[in-house]
């Protein structure tokens, strides 16, 4: 869905009276970041609980840390800094709980957290006086299924789920459905099935289309196809995707969710890719608008105006 206005609260109760704070982890350099968000918002008089993985800011900050899944079952918004690997780490954790995220930015592209560390006091005092744009985006849920039809494996992905070759630099055999249609069969380095926000990373690098978060599609971007005509599609994700392994009994491959998390494949297992039951929901500050920051990272139309 597009990103949403919503108006400020005038009932005179307070909007997120309970925050949460996530940092990019073994980051030293987020630290002060992490201290002016607790201070601000709890300037700002909210009750501020801050991630495990950062134990040390928070007692600093005189805050309360708990773990990632207290912070789903009593926040009503997280805010996350570092870089786009954090956010897709917090997305992943809380997005059941349907628990919205605001990202700062501390690392170096930034295409999902987009509130720079200069500008946080002036974009949380407006987020939490009910100034934001809320953004659902659609969030993958991919299943791992032995060849025995066993499931071992149920992980959420914000951007991609991948299918590679773990042993060597040799190519996989698989195939492709959509819901019980039979689409291809594969020759190629692996597969990158990418969500909507995903288009604009691994997948883009690969050759794949830039898909506007609004679209409810996934994108099937081949790694190095052997056949140069196979090329990438886009299908709607009211089906999900299955990619089944082939190939000799010696194959290998792994099954990467976000570049983050990985289950191991042997040929004749499979891997179900559908739209999760629930969004990633994003807020942003007001002034945000998707083409902006398409043009800002990709480097879109730079150089002089001609007559």
């Amino acid at each position: 869905m597009s990103p949403t206005p919503r108006p400020a609260d005038r009932s005179g109760s307070l909007l997120f009276p309970t925050i949460g704070v996530i940092g990019k982890r073994t980051d030293p350099a987020v630290k002060p970041t992490l201290l002016a968000i607790c201070r601000q918002l709890q300037a700002l008089g909210r009750e501020v609980l801050m991630d495990d993985t950062h134990a040390e800011s928070g007692r600093k900050a005189g805050v309360p840390v708990v773990s990632r899944a207290e912070l789903a079952a009593r926040c009503q918004l997280v805010v996350v800094a570092g870089g786009d690997g954090t956010l897709l780490d917090a997305g992943r954790s809380l997005a059941a709980a349907e628990v919205p995220l605001l990202g700062v930015n501390q690392g170096r592209l930034g295409f999902m957290v987009d509130v720079n560390p200069e500008e946080l006091a002036e974009a949380l005092s407006s987020v939490l006086a009910g100034e934001y744009l809320r953004d659902d985006r659609l969030l993958l849920e991919s299943r791992i299924l032995r060849g025995d039809g066993r499931e071992t494996a149920r992980v959420l992905a914000v951007n991609d789920v991948v299918i590679r070759n773990s042993a060597s630099i040799r190519m996989l055999e698989f195939e492709t459905w959509l819901g019980e249609e039979f689409i291809s069969q594969h020759r190629a380095d692996g597969m990158i099935v990418s969500s909507p926000t995903g288009s604009t990373a691994y997948a883009l690098s690969g050759g794949g289309p830039v898909i506007h978060p609004a679209v409810a599609a996934i994108a099937l971007v081949p790694i190095c196809p052997h056949t140069l005509s196979d090329r990438p599609i886009v299908v709607p994700a009211e089906q999900p995707v299955k990619l089944v392994l082939r190939g000799p009994a010696n194959s290998r491959a792994t099954a990467t969710c976000d570049g983050q998390v990985n289950e191991a494949l042997a040929p004749g297992d499979s891997v179900l890719i559908g739209r999760a039951p629930y969004p990633l929901r994003l807020l942003h500050p007001r002034r945000y608008h998707y083409f902006d920051v398409l043009r800002d990272k990709l480097h879109w139309g730079r150089g002089p105006a001609r007559g």
